[in-house]
């Protein structure tokens, strides 16, 4: 296969795995739209975590609500829980590595808050153990998986709001959780501001 064709068989393979998902993604992404800006009207606030490319997704995610999407508008109240190192580093180094997001959660979390928890795979410890901790703030929790959703979608209680990717390839899972994103950034701002003009 020369490299022509390989290119265009991953852009059509993650067309046709984007459009397989809309009708079974497109319920939960609404219902966690309407999580986040219950959140975000009451004050509170939505933390971001994951590992590697979930990492940079959390980062990707914070900074457009922080900043700012498609449209103008005050800042909203997100932070990425990967991305203070002398933090990740000190609760790595001093305790374990799965409470690296936990810590954090707990010391950050307030009732009425959002956890954003990403995994392609759905069995990250730090992520679930991140969970557990969001669980006993009475943080409400919207995961992010793929593969079935993993040890992730045993964590979950009834308020919480599960977005699961119905694909097995990392690439793909994480191509859709890029899209997912913007989604509930775009939803996000559609629900605050209204239609864009």
């Amino acid at each position: 296969m020369d490299l022509i064709t390989r290119i265009t068989s991953h852009f059509q393979d993650s067309a046709q795995a984007k459009l397989r998902s809309i009708d079974i993604l497109a319920a939960p992404i609404a219902a966690a739209i309407d999580v986040m800006v219950g959140s975000l009207r009451a004050e509170g606030k939505i933390m971001a975590c994951g590992n590697g490319g979930s990492a940079a997704d959390a980062q990707h995610f914070a900074a457009e609500l922080l900043n700012r999407f498609e449209r103008e508008r005050p800042p909203l109240a997100a932070v990425a829980l990967t991305t203070d190192s002398s933090t990740l580093t000190s609760i790595g180094n001093d305790y374990d590595f799965s409470q690296i997001f936990s810590k954090q959660v707990t010391g950050l979390g307030r009732a009425g808050d959002v956890l954003l928890a990403i995994s392609t795979s759905g069995g990250s410890p730090n992520v679930i153990a991140a969970i557990d901790a969001a669980h006993a703030r009475q943080v409400r929790v919207v995961a992010l998986t793929g593969k079935g959703g993993g040890a992730m979608a045993g964590k979950l209680g009834p308020s919480d709001v599960h977005i699961c990717v119905p694909h097995t390839s990392t690439a793909r899972i994480q191509e859709i959780h890029l899209l997912v994103l913007h989604c509930l950034c775009d939803g996000i701002d559609h629900v605050l501001l209204g239609a864009k003009p």
